[in-house]
């Protein structure tokens, strides 16, 4: 084999990497999570994305430096496995992080059925709204059943779509803001702030997405941490700026009262119906995009889980030489949280999921830094601000019992089904080996 062959001729290089970031963050959770973000943080919604944003790039830093140490496909449950071992604590996690992806789902899905059913009658938008939940979530499971390469090949002209839509919104959008919005007396007070942030985390999630690529980068060593920095650093700017030209454009109950479709009914004033229409648009294609990502992808982390010893074993089955059977069980999953479950409930679970496994990664990247060649104290900080902000994500769940309820079913049940798991059944977790 030549040495050109070696190195992996065709591999992806920085920016092929960093599109993969993107699309990953600027996937549903903006058009999903964005009316929920002006009702908790109102005027000071920028200040929320922002905060959530640091806690991403924090996270990013021990993503980029166990990606190089630990190139796999496994990514977060590689790195689990790495630097906690195969014990029951990092059983749980891995099912959290599987629950977490389910959760995910169900939130694309939430929005996608908003902003389609904003195009009826409001008489009717709640129930064409539950119609459109099941009709895509089982039409992309069927996709994804018959390996639609169609799909897959639309996506990246999705990414480039959305986001062209998106910066033309927020240029057209700056021209007329109305700055009383915006200024600190309309803000909400810093801790009912900065659970807004927590909640709207989420919108972040997909970062991770470049650690499973890592195999397959080229020159990894110095392209993945550069990709981590930039994609989450863009990422972090265009929410902040979404969120700024929304609120100045829109009045708070306005926005509120749209939630489902908050971006765009924030794009009408500032486009007119045609604005509407188009960002509807945008937020179909980029939602729907990313529920056959994350279909896809979840269905791979189900097998991955099971194959590491973690569900069951049917989770591991091939049909037609795909992970069918964990791609049935994620799809039946979302569909019954995202038609029983409002808004609130899917991002606290969300972000709440996704706080306690990137808390552990930090520390995993904190306990080997010096395998990973890594500074120990971002790592550390890292953890810690992910706790603080599980800590904040509980108190605001206290205002709403049933948010909490089901936040402690979620993280309580995935450790206890691996208990019960284990116990009942003698398997224990492997190595993985990619």
């Amino acid at each position: 084999m030549s040495k050109k062959s070696q190195q992996g001729e065709g591999k992806m290089g920085f920016g092929e990497v960093v599109s993969i970031g993107i699309g990953g963050m600027v996937g549903g959770g903006i058009f999903a999570v964005l009316g929920l973000a002006v009702k908790l943080g109102r005027g000071g919604t920028p200040i929320a994305f922002a905060i959530a944003g640091i806690i991403a790039l924090l996270t990013s830093y021990s993503y980029a430096r166990l990606s190089v140490t630990f190139p796999s496909k496994g990514g977060t449950v590689k790195f689990l496995v790495k630097g906690l071992g195969g014990g029951v604590f990092t059983g749980g996690l891995n099912v959290l992080l599987w629950v977490s992806y389910v959760v995910m789902l169900a939130l694309y899905s939430y929005a996608f059925g908003g902003y389609a059913a904003s195009f009826f009658p409001e008489g009717s938008q709640m129930i064409m709204r539950h119609v459109f939940i099941s009709a895509v979530i089982v039409g992309f499971t069927l996709l994804n059943s018959m390996g639609a390469k169609l799909v897959g090949e639309a996506e990246k002209w999705i990414v480039g779509i959305k986001l062209t839509i998106l910066l033309a919104f927020i240029g057209v959008g700056s021209i007329n803001i109305s700055m009383p919005r915006l200024e600190p007396s309309a803000w909400s007070g810093f801790p009912t702030l900065l659970a807004g942030g927590m909640i709207i985390f989420l919108g972040y999630e997909g970062f991770e997405l470049m650690a499973n690529a890592a195999k397959d980068t080229k020159n990894a060593k110095k392209n993945l941490p550069r990709a981590f920095l930039f994609a989450v650093s863009f990422v972090v700017v265009l929410y902040i700026a979404i969120s700024f030209v929304t609120v100045g454009n829109l009045p708070v109950n306005q926005i509120v009262s749209a939630k489902d479709y908050a971006l765009a009914a924030a794009a009408e004033p500032v486009m007119g119906q045609l604005g509407f229409i188009i960002i509807a648009i945008a937020a179909l294609l980029s939602t729907s995009s990313a529920i056959n990502a994350t279909l896809y992808s979840t269905a791979r982390v189900s097998y991955i889980v099971a194959k590491d010893g973690e569900l069951p074993e049917i989770m591991e089955k091939k049909i037609w030489k795909k992970p069918l059977e964990g791609l049935f069980i994620t799809a039946g999953l979302s569909l019954l949280l995202a038609n029983i479950l409002d808004v609130s409930s899917i991002s606290v679970m969300g972000s709440a999921g996704f706080l306690l496994i990137f808390t552990a990664v930090n520390y995993v990247n904190f306990k080997m830094h010096k395998q990973t060649d890594s500074n120990r104290w971002i790592s550390l900080i890292g953890a810690a601000v992910c706790l603080v902000a599980f800590a904040a994500l509980i108190w605001h769940g206290e205002s709403d019992i049933m948010d909490l309820y089901v936040l402690a079913a979620m993280i309580g049940g995935s450790f206890l089904f691996e208990v019960l798991y284990r116990t009942f059944t003698g398997r224990k977790a492997i190595e993985l080996n990619n």
